[in-house]
């Protein structure tokens, strides 16, 4: 066998397991998602850095309830290196408690977390805060690879065990799914391709359910189609008005 038609074999697998395990979780994040939205609530998306943001995010064909939220902290103090660290010392959570309250995120939101591995301080800053701020906390991880590993927070929590509902990607521990002969180490990640796939059937069946409810969402038309750029200004503000 070819090692592209194992690559194709493994992401066939990989969806089946997907549809066969996860149907039930999303169905319960477009649940929750379409309550919030009938309801005036807003839908935030962070994810670590593997395809979320950019996948959901503006996307011809893609809902403009779709909002990403993301902070960024620097000092500028550029002195001689210090080797003692600072005598003031902050809450664990103060950074990303500072965004929040910055933030649009309120009480009865919906908040989409994404991180592979689930286990790094900020992600679990995140998710502390959001459940704190009172949202639907959908952790989208795998299950597989962040039980095998430590988190790096002092709560020690990891992102599958604070989620209200948890997708699991299935990506195995590692995320890479095919063994290559030749090659030191496994190639192929699991999880970018298993995300996009799980969170678009969140949103196909988060339109049939606005739909049932005589709520058309705001879907975004090509911007590079003949008037796409006015059509998507169209979009923007008939989200900013209704809300879905």
């Amino acid at each position: 066998m070819s090692l592209i038609d194992e690559y194709y074999r493994a992401v066939d697998a990989l969806q089946k397991k997907i549809r066969e395990t996860q149907s039930q979780n999303i169905s319960a994040a477009a649940d929750a998602i379409t309550d919030c939205l009938s309801k005036g609530g807003q839908v935030h998306i962070y994810d670590s850095g593997h395809i979320i943001n950019s996948e959901l995010i503006n996307r011809a064909g893609g809902f403009a309830f779709l909002k990403r939220f993301n902070y960024t902290f620097s000092v500028d103090s550029n002195k001689r290196k210090r080797d003692s660290e600072s005598e003031i010392k902050l809450d664990p959570l103060a950074e990303a408690r500072v965004a929040f309250a910055a933030s649009g995120v309120r009480k009865g939101d919906v908040f989409i977390l994404g991180s592979v591995s689930g286990k790094s301080k900020r992600v679990i800053d995140i998710a502390l805060c959001a459940k704190e701020a009172g949202c639907t906390l959908i952790a989208v991880t795998s299950a597989e690879y962040s039980s095998s590993l430590s988190s790096d927070h002092p709560s020690k929590k990891r992102l599958f065990e604070l989620g209200d509902i948890v997708l699991d990607n299935c990506a195995p521990a590692g995320d890479a799914m095919i063994e290559v002969e030749g090659i030191e180490h496994k190639c192929f990640p699991a999880s970018g391709l298993a995300a996009a796939y799980m969170l678009w059937a969140v949103c196909a069946d988060t339109a049939e359910k606005l739909v049932a409810k005589g709520l058309s969402p705001s879907v975004y038309k090509s911007v590079n189609f003949p008037g796409g750029p006015e059509e998507v200004k169209r979009i923007d503000e008939r989200y900013t008005e209704l809300g879905y």
